[in-house]
Formats: structure tokens, sequence, C-alpha cells
């Protein structure tokens, strides 16, 4: 066993072979009960052969109920395409690791004597090594026989005749020329071999190269042997010739009619396996259920040219149905109210239910789940009231469901995992801003209590005294309304909820709104305002824009030396307004400018009353420019300090005089 590992397989495989005959669900429940004996896998295969494109819908309908119930025991269903059954089969178990095939009786003993061999001694000779169990059951499919195509071509017949007889008509006629001409009989023969073979090709039977081979022996004996115009021979070798002649252009024709059938299942096979891939390619690339959905319709549309309907599951009800119209399907309106009850069961039950099924098998569709283990995303309608769907092609969709749902539960799980990073990272925030106010606010607070405490107690300060009292107070209330305004607008950007309210506003009237805001805290600098022109008109949040000017020049107070100056610049710069606050203190290094505007940044300088900032203020400036449709950065100011300068759309006003 270990020098044969290539044939070891330690788990018993069972394989069924799908079929229409009235039997063969017998069989798929034989070899059910076969797997869960052996605890082993269960799977059921069905070889489409070109004879199956002529079933009668009774069979086509019988497969489809007996596909059905191998899915309902739990069978792996799979489909191969080819016109030798016995092949197709022995290379899928070799393939697959079967260990048992079963088949019914009614394939295993020849009709007659000079019959083929039959399924089950082919079989034996390509897979010895595997098992076969024969099920009774010709009883049962006695009066059953499968459709044969050559059988039911009816359509086509009189098209293949008139191009069979011309072929012939043309070979025959060149032919003549060449005998005219001095050519040998060999030659002639050669033309007429050439001829079955272009039979076979244009024609959609072996019937027709098999007439044709015969009829081109009988013409060569009556045109162009010795004696001519007769169907007699005096050569004794001619005999020979005609056999020769006779095989030689029927083998070449029944080549040629099976490459020709297999080059178009291959075909078929290379069609409907390009929609799988590329489905796959569709939904890893759409964004959304949305996209999701369409792109799942369209490569259901591609693979079978029919309308589609899907409903989203929106917390155990179906969403309205998203419509999809094949351009190869009629034009027909969906009946909501006939094919609802039909979704809903579908999903209640998920399970297969509408058109071609024994469940509300009067529904022109139908429907599927789009579901992963238990958890259903969404169902699938398919027109399927008067053509069901064959075994391959529902394989090739019950794939493309799969995809589909896999990608719909990626996209929760993505919207699932942003939500929690956007909670973590909410929470994260609320304990960043904790841990920076705690000692911020608990150092004004303090200094605010014990000066009311001491007026409240004492009536001996003088007025000066009282005064500095007073202010102190003042001044702790307005950090702590500065901070808690901070906090404010910081919460409203990560929750996304800073609305603006933005309005034609004149750029030098903010400017000195800011300053009516800040001069009491600059007595110790020098503060100037120049107004480049005084009819430059913005669309702004005037409070906002205030609130970027009052925070810019604060952080020069607090981080300059007193004495330093302080201008603040309003003018135009192209489309844009700009406004600049320059100032002369000790300037910001290369490092902290790629960081002074992130969030709790608070940078290396020290402030004069050693009150800690919380790294909101320039944050918060950024995130108000940016949402006004304009940029901010940070330069040096020559010879010394830096220079804070941002923009805003300009607002143009017609005059009507």
């Amino acid at each position: 066993m270990e020098q044969e590992k290539s044939g070891l397989h330690t788990e018993e495989h069972i394989l069924a072979c799908l079929s229409t005959a009235p039997s063969n669900a017998k069989i798929i429940r034989t070899a059910a009960r076969m797997a869960r004996a052996f605890n082993g896998q269960f799977t059921a295969l069905f070889v489409e052969t070109p004879d199956f494109a002529v079933e009668t819908e009774e069979n086509r309908r019988r497969l489809q109920d007996n596909r059905r119930l191998a899915e309902q025991l739990g069978a792996n269903i799979e489909t191969v395409y080819g016109e030798d059954v016995p092949y197709q089969i022995s290379e899928f178990a070799r393939l697959t690791g079967i260990t048992k095939i079963v088949l019914g009786r009614s394939i295993v003993t020849r009709r007659h004597l000079w019959g083929k061999t039959t399924l089950t001694e082919q079989l034996l000779t390509y897979v010895p090594e595997i098992d076969i169990h024969i099920i009774p059951d010709r009883k049962s499919d006695a009066s059953y026989k499968a459709r044969k195509a050559g059988n039911y071509r009816g359509v086509g017949i009189l098209c293949n005749v008139i191009k069979s007889m011309g072929i012939l008509l043309g070979a025959t006629g060149l032919s003549l020329a060449f005998y005219h001409l001095g050519f040998t009989n060999a030659n002639i023969i050669m033309v007429y071999i050439l001829g079955v073979l272009l039979t076979s090709i244009a024609t959609s039977h072996q019937v027709y190269s098999l007439i044709s081979s015969i009829a081109s022996v009988i013409v060569f004996n009556y045109l162009f042997t010795v004696p001519r115009y007769t169907l007699t021979a005096y050569e004794p070798g001619y005999p020979v010739t005609f056999v020769v002649m006779f095989l030689t252009a029927y083998i070449t024709g029944t080549f040629a009619i099976r490459y020709k059938e297999q080059a178009g299942q291959s075909a078929k096979i290379a069609h409907r396996t390009k929609i799988l891939f590329d489905t796959d390619r569709v939904l890893s690339k759409a964004n959304g259920r949305e996209e999701i959905i369409e792109g799942t319709a369209e490569q259901i549309m591609k693979l079978l040219g029919r309308n589609i309907v899907i409903f989203e599951n929106e917390g155990g009800k179906l969403s309205h149905p998203h419509f999809f119209r094949s351009a190869a399907a009629k034009e027909q309106p969906y009946d909501t109210v006939r094919e609802l009850p039909t979704a809903e069961w579908v999903l209640k039950n998920n399970h297969a239910a509408g058109a071609t099924t024994e469940t509300h098998s009067d529904a022109r569709y139908l429907y599927f789940a789009l579901r992963v283990s238990e958890r259903i995303y969404g169902i699938v309608g398919i027109e399927a009231e008067k053509s069901p769907l064959d075994a391959f092609e529902s394989g090739i969709l019950l794939s493309i469901l799969g995809e589909s749902a896999l990608a719909l539960e990626n996209e929760k799980n993505a919207r699932e995992k942003e939500a929690a990073a956007f909670l973590a990272k909410s929470e994260q925030l609320r304990a960043n801003l904790l841990r920076a106010i705690s000692h911020d606010l608990r150092t004004p607070l303090t200094t605010i209590s014990g000066n009311a405490s001491n007026l409240m107690s004492d009536n001996n300060f003088d007025e000066k005294t009282k005064q500095q009292i007073y202010s102190d107070i003042y001044d702790d209330s307005m950090w702590l309304i500065n901070l808690v305004e901070n906090l404010l607008y910081a919460t409203r950007i990560e929750e996304g909820r800073m609305t603006l309210r933005t309005s034609t506003e004149l750029l030098g009237e903010i400017v000195e709104e800011a300053m009516q805001h800040i001069r009491r805290k600059a007595d110790s600098h020098t503060l100037s305002v120049v107004c480049e022109d005084d009819l430059v008109l913005v669309r702004a949040d005037a409070r906002l824009v205030v609130q970027v000017i009052v925070n810019i020049v604060d952080n020069a107070v607090k981080y300059t030396p007193p004495g330093s100056s302080i201008t603040v610049t309003a003018g135009k710069d192209g489309s844009m307004a700009k406004v600049q606050i320059a100032d002369t203190g000790k300037g910001i290094s290369e490092e902290e400018k790629t960081k002074i505007f992130d969030k709790f940044y608070c940078g290396t300088n020290k402030i004069a009353d050693n009150r800690r900032s919380l790294g909101l203020g320039l944050y918060l400036c950024k995130a108000i420019v940016e949402a006004h449709g304009g940029s901010i950065r940070v330069d040096d100011n020559h010879p010394q300090g830096a220079v804070f300068c941002f923009t805003l759309p300009l607002e143009e006003v017609t005059l009507h005089e």
C-alpha cells in the first residue's frame, strides 16, 4: 500500500450515474444507503451526450427529479460532456477517487448476441480496480427507451440531403474533368473521399456521410471503371478497391462528425466555464450589496439567457424585487402577487421551489436561496416555466449562487468590521479625551473655586486685588469655554455631524470679528490686521472661520514670547481667498510641521502658565478649512517665526445697476 500511494484511498466514495430512466431513482437511493453504511462520500454523475439535446420533455423532467433526489440524499452533483459514456465515467472515477460504482441491471447484459459491448463490460476494462454493484431494475425500465439524436432530427433532413447531393455532384464533375485530363483512378478516388469528408463537415449526422460513401462507390463504378456506364467491373482487383474506398470514406467522415460534435461541446464548456471565472472576478471587484446583486444577475443572464429577479433578505423579510430583463428572453412583466409567496416559502424553508419543482409548481420562476450554510442573504428567481434547466446549467448556476452568497457574506463582514473599527476608534477617542482633560479641567476649576471662596470669605481685599481675582476667574472660565468648544467640535467631526451653514460673507468682517475675541488676550503682543482688499467675498460659515482664526492667533499668543508681533493678512490668491497669520516667535521645526495638524499633538514648546494643550486646536482648523473646500499649511516667516496660511472659496456676486 505504501508503494502504491497513487491508488490508495482511505475512505469509501460511492458513484451513482444520473439518467432519464425511471429506475434511476432506485439506483440513487441504493447508492445513498451504501454511502451512509460505509460512512463515505456520495457523488451523482451525469454524462451529457449529443443525444441529450433531442430528449423529450418527460425524460428531461425525470432527470431533474432524479437530480433533485440525489441532492436531497446528500450527493455532490457533477456533470461531464462526451459521446463515450464508459470512458467519461471511468476517467471521472479515476480522478476523483471513486471506490464503488452503482449501476442498473438493464445495462449489464447485451440485448442480442451481436450487440455492442455493455457499459459494465467497458467499465471493467477501463477501471478493473473499482467495485461495480448491480441493482435489479430491468422490469421497471421495460417500456423505457432513451431517445437517439439520429432518429429525431427531421427538421434539417432536406437541407442535409441537398448539401450531400451538391457535394457529390461537385466531386463527380471534378472527377470527370480529371478523367479527361488523363488522371489515374487513384486520383479520382481521392476526390470522392474528399467529397465524403466535406459532407460529414457540412451535415449534422453520421448517416449522411455513410450514404455519401456508398453513393461515391456506385458513381465511381458506373462512370470510371471498365466497362463504363455499367455497375459491373472486369478487373479482379476492383472489389477490393471499392471496399477500401468505402471504408476510407466512411471512417474519415465518422471521425469528422465526432470531432465536430466534440468541438461544439468544448465550446459550450469553455463558454460556461468562462462565465464562472468571470463571476469570481466581477464579484471580487464589486463594492457594496447593490453591485454584488447586479453582477450576479448579469452573470446568470449570460449563462441562461433568461429573466432574473432577486430579493434581498432584510431581517427575515423580502425586500422589493430587483428585476433584470435578459435581451434573449421574451418581454413579460413580473407578477409579484403570483410569485411572492413562492419566494417567501424559499426564504422560510431554505430550499429551492417554484417552476419545474413539486413545491409551488404553478409559479413561473424557479427560486433559489443565496445562502452560506443556514444564513440566507437573498432569493434568486429564474424564469423556467416552459424550459427547465439542464444538469450542467444547474451545476454552473449553483456555483454562481455560492460565489454570490460568499461575496455578500464578505461584504457583511467588512461592514461589521468597519463598524467595529469605528466604535473602537470612538472609544479610543473618548479615552484619550478623558486622559487629556483630567488634569486640565481640575487645575482651572480649582483656581476658580479657590478665588471665589476667597472673595466670599474675606472682604478686606483692596480694589486692585479684587480686580486681579476677577480677571483670573474670567481667564480660567474662558479657557474652559474654549476647551469645551474644541471638544464639541472634535466630537462632531468624529461622528460626521459637522454641518456647514454657509452664506456670502465679507472676509474683512470675519477677520475683524475674530480680532474682537482675541485682542484682550494679546495685550503683551503687537497685533495688527492688513486687508489687501476690502471687498473680498467668500462662501463660508462665518462662525467656524472665526473659530479657525481665533485658534491660530491664540496659539501664536501662547507660544511666542511677550513683545512678539502677530500680523493677520486677508486678500486674494488667484481663485481663492487667503488668510495669513504670521508671528515673529521661535518658529516651527520641519519635523513638527508634518505633525502639527494631527489630533492630540501638542508639540514641544511650553506655555507660560504651564497649562497643557489638548492638541485639538489646529486639528479642528484643518477639518473646518477642508470642509469649506480650502487648504491650510504652515511655512517659515522670514527672518524668524511661522506663517499659517489657509484658503477659502471666493463668492462671485453679480450687481445689477
